[in-house]
């Protein structure tokens, strides 16, 4: 299995309740590909409870059954869709972190 995380960071100019406003469109856009993509075995979009001491907006939390279908995923035009359309114009940073995990994990 592979966990493919993301951190981003949103475009400073944006006002609170533009931020508010995005980071649950970016939530409903990525956690509604669930079960519309072939190897995303869970996806999760972590939109509240940031501590001040965060230096990102929100996460992105995903598991997926192997590293080609993580690679699938990335060109997967359901989440190209998602990335283009509610993600990639609002954001200014972004971290990723993939790795292979135990399925026990």
């Amino acid at each position: 299995m592979v966990r493919h995380i993301i951190l981003w960071t949103l475009r400073p100019e944006l006002s609170e309740n533009e931020k508010e406003a995005i980071k649950a469109g970016i939530k409903e856009g990525l956690e509604g590909l669930q079960g519309q993509i072939p190897g995303l075995l869970k996806i999760k979009v972590l939109t509240q409870g940031r501590l001040s001491s965060s230096t990102a907006d929100l996460m992105l939390d995903s598991t997926f059954e192997s590293p080609e279908a993580l690679m699938a995923y990335r060109t997967n035009p359901l989440h190209v869709a998602v990335a283009e359309g509610k993600v990639r114009p609002y954001t200014f940073q972004r971290s990723c972190l993939d790795f292979e995990m135990d399925s026990q994990a």
